[in-house]
């Protein structure tokens, strides 16, 4: 019975925000008390706690609450310390803090989003988001690594990966995409494409992925949302492979044979988003025994006023060292060596065939 009742309370009262508007003023009414008692262990600064957590927690009418009895609480106190005189510099910091406090409450009002569950919320969207950019398991002979990096560590990034394999077990599709802008406001970008873009795959022709994806950006309407993708196709059986490009920084592909990488021959089309009209013209080629494909974002070859030309170059010399120490690694390795650093965003998506 007892832990029958507890789950009551912890579902329906705990969350309630009545509840957490009571708990919070009976906060606000010891930490009163408590500064004028032991006012050395607990100033009135204390009443800061209060705001925040509110902040957090209420809807902006019980927040509104909770000023007034904060308010009441604070000046009761500073009345029963007179005539040591009110700190001004503690009530100066005390408004700041309510006023951003409202303005954090309001906005999460507007989303739905009081208490812990707009984080949850997020922090499974980039989990989820993470998680598509993971090649599935390939068969003997095959290995992939990927590697996606946020512009300064940010949770949430403009680039993104979605691979989807067919149920046969046969071809894997792969998409790498490059939404314009960096941080928040490129990786909701990223949030809603990626479930789109995973979606297409598989589900439609691979020929006509870039085709669909732009009719798809075009009806977004956004304010500079455009994108760059380029996109896979490769057989498992034969090593075949198709690859198709919207904008975006030529595939490379390693030769055993020649000992060299080159770049994969694709006419990089218009950007994803743009033109209505678009076309997206495609190459082919096979990843022998030894060979490998890389594809990547312009986070990893782009130097700040130079040529992206150059930056290719760049990266194509420090995967030459994939050959001699095996490519195992090698994603990583070639993301870190980026001169864009933490300014940008990038992401590398490697796969061999051994």
């Amino acid at each position: 019975m007892a832990s029958v009742a507890w789950r009551q309370v912890r579902r329906r009262v705990l969350p309630s925000v009545w509840f957490q508007l009571v708990a919070l003023c009976v906060l606000a009414a010891a930490i009163s008390v408590a500064s004028v008692e032991y006012y050395a262990w607990v100033p009135s600064a204390d009443f800061v706690l209060v705001l925040i957590i509110g902040g957090y927690l209420l809807r902006p009418r019980q927040l509104a609450a909770l000023y007034v009895v904060v308010s009441a609480a604070l000046l009761w106190s500073q009345v029963q310390r007179l005539p040591a005189g009110v700190n001004k510099g503690v009530l100066v910091v005390l408004v700041v803090v309510a006023a951003l406090m409202w303005v954090v409450a309001r906005d999460r009002a507007r989303l739905g989003l009081q208490g812990l569950a707009g984080e949850n919320m997020l922090i499974d969207l980039r989990d989820r988001l993470r998680a598509q950019g993971v090649v599935p398991s390939l068969p003997g002979g095959w290995r992939a690594e990927t590697v996606l990096r946020s512009a300064y560590g940010d949770s949430f990034s403009g680039d993104f990966l979605v691979t989807s394999r067919t149920t046969d077990g046969r071809h894997l599709e792969a998409a790498l995409v490059d939404v314009s802008g960096k941080g928040v406001a490129a990786g909701t970008r990223s949030l809603l494409l990626s479930g789109a873009f995973g979606g297409l795959l598989g589900a439609m022709p691979a020929a006509g992925f870039l085709d669909v994806a732009n009719q798809y950006l075009l009806r977004q309407r956004w304010h500079e949302g455009f994108a760059t993708a380029v996109h896979l196709e490769l057989d498992l059986v034969t090593g075949r492979y198709r690859i198709g490009s919207a904008g975006h920084p030529p595939a490379a592909h390693f030769k055993a044979g020649s000992g060299r990488w080159q770049l994969v021959d694709t006419s990089p089309g218009p950007l994803l988003g743009v033109l209505d009209d678009a076309t997206f013209p495609g190459a082919s080629g096979t990843v022998g025994r030894g060979d490998a494909l890389l594809l990547y974002t312009d986070g990893v070859v782009e130097i700040p006023g130079r040529d992206l030309g150059l930056g290719i170059d760049r990266m194509l010399g420090q995967a030459e060292r994939l050959v001699r120490d095996g490519f195992a690694g090698g994603a990583q390795r070639t993301v870190e060596s980026a001169l864009a650093g933490e300014t940008d965003d990038r992401a590398l998506v490697l796969i061999w065939r051994e």
